[in-house]
């Protein structure tokens, strides 16, 4: 455990109570193991405390504060413990095709149900106890994200690599009876968990809503580096559209029943099989944006407001859009509507194959910086470069391959910007209308 506070601040009703180095033991006596006991026992507005000082002092103080008011305390770890880490062996696993020699941090896995509550992760639900269980009932920690990939026993084992896997339906249906909300992923391989076995799944699932609030499927990401992995196929043209509209027949028949379709293609098995993004109300509420499902859509939509609504002038200088093969040509009609109404709008969108990875992924999150400095070099790119921010590691400009933002500036002499993924914000870098705090991305 790591409760042992490390700065107070200034609006916390314990400063001057509590001291840096002090460990926090209890609140109104429940013993503090985690960034979740802290934040549900925090919450009323009269709390006795109990710390214990790095010399093993206890003392106890008594604070009173608004009801869900912040304590103002930081911890050695943001978790107040360890991640903690996976212990499944998924087929599909993204991280075992990872080639060497990235940074360590991508190379863990975890599946943290503390995580899938604070940050929004996936997790599996193999890596939890009995007593984690009940207390994610008892604390009514909700919403969280679950990983199922499919309800069928044998089926889940097998994809997971871990026969604990197979309970994994019977914990989704106690958590639900429990009244915790989920929000739930299928990765989806052809040949295995696709086809009548992904209709089984979305059966079971739509049987426990609205406690299984909504799920996506993906289609699995395969790089090139799989040697001595379980042989999976990628999704081509074809099977990418049956399984679509699997998922909307089904969909349509929960819309009728439920009030909503519950199942969403992402965005990427609509451009594996060559189909139109749906419309606005396809998505409902967009409760899986975070996944990959409706993003083009919202993309588009808060892009045609701003051309629309927006009343600026476009700044003429030239510049241009790097992306991934599949969203290219979606930005390239945003670019061609925006430039119906500028004239002198002058932009170019560059798709980069992703060399690093494999060419069977092409989404430009999962560009690295390498990528984009060879195929870019040479080209006419104008006074700026628009990436995508889902391109940078968290919260810093730098890329998977750990090319920084400055590097690439300067190997392709450009002006790199960071866009969010906001339709707004790429018409206002388009058109020049952005600030220079825009451009203060964290260095490393």
């Amino acid at each position: 455990m790591s409760s042992v506070i490390k700065k107070i601040e200034k609006h916390s009703p314990l400063l001057n109570k509590a001291k840096i180095g002090d460990k926090l033991v209890s609140i109104n006596g429940k013993e503090i193991s985690d960034v979740l006991d802290y934040k549900f026992f925090s919450y009323d507005t009269r709390l006795k405390v109990v710390l214990e000082s790095p010399e093993g002092r206890i003392r106890s103080v008594k604070i009173k504060k608004s009801a869900g008011g912040d304590l103002g305390l930081e911890f050695e770890t943001y978790l107040m413990d360890r991640a903690r880490a996976c212990r499944n062996r998924c087929v599909f696993c993204f991280v075992d095709q990872l080639p060497k020699g990235l940074r360590k941090t991508l190379y863990f896995k975890d599946d943290d149900a503390r995580l899938s509550f604070l940050t929004g992760n996936y997790i599996t639900l193999t890596n939890l106890s009995e007593r984690e269980i009940q207390r994610i009932i008892d604390l009514r920690i909700s919403p969280i994200n679950v990983s199922v990939h499919a309800t069928e026993p044998e089926l889940r084992a097998k994809l997971l690599g871990n026969p604990d896997a197979a309970s994994g339906y019977e914990l989704i249906k106690r958590l639900a009876e429990g009244g915790i909300t989920m929000n739930c992923q299928i990765v989806c391989c052809p040949e295995l968990n696709d086809g009548e076995a992904l209709s089984q799944s979305m059966r079971d699932l739509a049987a426990l809503y609205p406690h299984v609030y909504s799920v996506s499927i993906v289609p699995v990401g395969l790089t090139k580096y799989r040697e001595h992995l379980f042989p999976l196929k990628p999704f081509d043209k074809d099977g990418a559209s049956e399984t679509i509209e699997r998922i909307n027949s089904f969909g349509e028949l929960c819309l009728e029943e439920y009030g909503s379709r519950i199942f969403f293609p992402s965005d990427e098995l609509f451009l594996k099989a060559e189909l139109p993004i749906p419309e606005d109300q396809y998505y409902e509420d967009y409760a899986q944006l975070e996944n990959g499902v409706g993003l083009l859509r919202l993309l588009h939509e808060e892009f045609m407001s701003a051309l629309e609504n927006e009343h600026v002038e476009c700044d003429g200088i030239t510049f241009s859009i790097a992306t991934g093969v599949s969203a290219a040509p979606f930005l390239s009609k945003l670019l061609v509507t925006a430039q119906e109404k500028y004239d002198n709008m002058d932009g170019r969108v560059y798709s980069i194959k992703n060399d690093f990875f494999g060419h069977t992924i092409d989404v430009a999150g999962l560009i690295t910086g390498h990528d984009l400095i060879a195929q870019l070099r040479g080209r006419h790119l104008g006074a700026r470069l628009l990436i995508p921010q889902n391109m940078l590691r968290d919260g810093e400009g730098v890329f998977l391959d750990d090319i920084t933002i400055d590097e690439l500036e300067k190997e392709l002499n450009v002006k790199v910007i960071p866009v969010e993924q906001d339709g707004t914000d790429l018409f206002l870098a388009m058109t020049g209308n952005f600030s220079e705090r825009d451009l203060n991305y964290p260095k490393r």
